[in-house]
């Protein structure tokens, strides 16, 4: 019984029952379970829950894995297309215009472009005749075949597109975009905007410019030369009003690309109308060396304005490998008695070989001093004008001589000779030719052609007394009026010129032909320098025919020109 009453009680008595009594057991509050006795979690619940929280994570899990595993590329490409993108915004290219004003390449809008978003503008010229090759051309910005840009700015192939690139092309701007999913434009909102090109001024008058590009086009064509180059030049300012090259290409057809035809007949053309003649194509001079030979005897006071020779059409030296014989050196024909404005009018080969390399009792320059000169009118030296791979020339010297031929074969008297005439290795461009001329009528001023109408002046001395210079031009305007260049001699404009031929070929069998000068002939203003290349040996109709229906529109149509002045004011 003992032992009964031990278990009942262990089993009935709890200590919370121990404090319930009668007294404090109204006071508890049973609906915030208070006076009752809590009972434990049962282990059903934990494991409930636990499922249910599993459940939950594998839903979220197999929702992850088909976004980033079964539908995760779709999601890519539309997450891609509805982003923010960068446009560029194309700057404008500058206009490049001539001294009056007129345009000469332009831009036009791209009405091709039918994706509705900005564009660059397309490049248009002029279509006047002779300007290709001073403009050049251009190529337009390119993208690959998923829109992407490898190339956002024009670039400038030639010329002067190429030369005054980076002033015409301007900077480009940005603009950011919003797209959405279907590709539509949300938003667009420009952070840089666009600057324009530079526009350009050139020094040319386009109309004089196409007409010195009919007269040696037509004139090669006449005459059977493969080409010709030619430039006229203030000689005071050294701003370049004409300077074209034939036979050219279209900048056009060169900037549009389309018509591979014509740029494939370009390209194999033999006439190579990529050269630009006038500034890279380096030609034997010829004649048109002697005003400067002549200037030089005059100031190193060899000889005087009056001092004459007698060309019998030949002189003739002791050959020192062949004792008893003679090297005959030829004169083009017999001219008499003639001072240094006579030669120059009948280009005596005679005079000018004696004042060149010494004749008989008469002391010549020398080759020294005939490079000296040489070198003092430009030739040999690049002109600085804004033209890229400007020719520079060959003035032929002793040292030159060994370089090119070797130890073995010394410099010759004869070589001076030919030196003196313009020939030998003999080598000028015609931008050096005319800047050589307008020193010759200006007073003695090298100055430096230019074809930017803000190009700063630069000039030098040659170093030859202006009332040398004088005689001079005297014999080249009587050249004009009645002697080897009286083919130019046209009425209404005083002008003077000089004649020049030199030969070509293994056995002299090309010839090109040469004609530079100046006009007004009693005070100067406007020099000019020609060259017809290559064509059969004997050929009558050389550069001064050609030059002939230039001076008749210069008369015709620019008489302000014709008298030394310009048509309108240039501000």
């Amino acid at each position: 019984m003992r032992r009964k009453r031990r278990r009942v009680m262990q089993r009935s008595i709890d200590p919370d029952e121990v404090l319930l009594d009668a007294f404090n057991l109204p006071s508890f509050d049973t609906n915030q379970f208070e006076g009752r006795v809590a009972r434990s979690i049962r282990s059903k619940v934990p494991i409930a829950v636990g499922l249910f929280a599993m459940l939950i994570f594998a839903i979220f899990l197999s929702k992850v894995w088909s976004l980033q595993i079964l539908q995760g590329e779709a999601f890519v490409v539309l997450s891609q297309n509805n982003r923010l993108d960068h446009e560029v915004l194309f700057a404008e290219r500058g206009v490049i215009y001539d001294r009056y004003g007129n345009e000469l390449a332009w831009n036009i809008p791209n009405t091709e472009n039918e994706s509705g978003l900005d564009m660059y503008s397309l490049r248009q010229y002029t279509d006047l005749p002779g300007h290709s090759l001073l403009l050049g051309f251009v190529g337009y910005p390119e993208h690959d075949t998923r829109g992407y840009w490898w190339r956002t700015d024009y670039i400038g192939k030639s010329g002067i597109e190429r030369s005054l690139d980076e002033r015409l092309r301007g900077e480009n701007g940005v603009r950011i975009i919003e797209v959405d999913a279907l590709s539509r434009v949300q938003s667009a909102n420009v952070i840089q905007e666009p600057i324009d090109g530079e526009n350009i001024v050139l020094t040319i008058d386009s109309s004089m410019q196409t007409q010195l590009y009919m007269a040696i086009r037509d004139g090669a064509n006449e005459a059977g030369f493969v080409g010709g180059a030619g430039i006229i030049m203030d000689v005071r300012t050294g701003e370049v009003l004409a300077m074209t090259s034939y036979p050219e290409f279209s900048s056009q057809v060169m900037t549009d690309g389309v018509d591979t035809r014509r740029i494939a007949g370009y390209t194999n053309s033999d006439g190579q109308p990529f050269l630009n003649r006038a500034v890279l194509g380096e030609y034997t001079p010829g004649s048109i060396v002697k005003p400067y030979v002549a200037a030089a005897a005059l100031q190193e006071e060899l000889v005087t304005p009056t001092t004459s020779f007698l060309s019998t059409g030949e002189i003739r030296i002791p050959n020192p490998y062949a004792p008893g014989n003679y090297t005959v050196f030829k004169d083009w024909k017999a001219h008499g008695w003639v001072n240094a404005a006579q030669a120059l009018k009948v280009s005596s080969n005679v005079y000018f070989y004696t004042v060149g390399g010494g004749f008989e009792a008469q002391e010549g320059l020398g080759i020294e001093k005939l490079a000296a000169y040489a070198a003092r009118f430009g030739f040999g030296t690049p002109t600085g004008i804004e033209l890229e791979g400007e020719g520079i020339g060959v003035v032929p010297t002793p040292s030159w001589k060994r370089v090119v031929f070797g130890e073995d074969d010394p410099w010759l008297i004869g070589n001076t000779y030919h030196t003196a005439i313009g020939q030998f290795g003999f080598l000028v461009t015609p931008v050096q030719a005319v800047r050589y001329i307008g020193a010759i009528a200006n007073g003695g001023n090298l100055v430096s052609p230019h074809l930017v109408s803000s190009a700063l002046q630069k000039q030098k001395s040659v170093g030859v007394k202006d009332e040398y210079l004088q005689v001079v031009r005297r014999g080249m305007r009587a050249a004009a009026e009645d002697g080897t260049a009286a083919a130019i001699n046209v009425p209404g404009i005083q002008i003077a010129g000089k004649t020049g031929t030199a030969q070509l070929g293994r056995n002299n069998e090309f010839m090109n032909s040469w004609v530079v000068g100046f006009w007004p002939a009693n005070d100067p203003q406007f020099a000019y320098a020609v060259v017809l290349e290559k064509a059969p040996a004997g050929t009558l109709q050389g550069a001064a025919p050609a030059m002939r229906s230039f001076f008749e529109w210069i008369v015709r149509e620019q008489s302000e020109y014709a008298k030394g002045g310009y048509p309108v004011e240039v501000e």
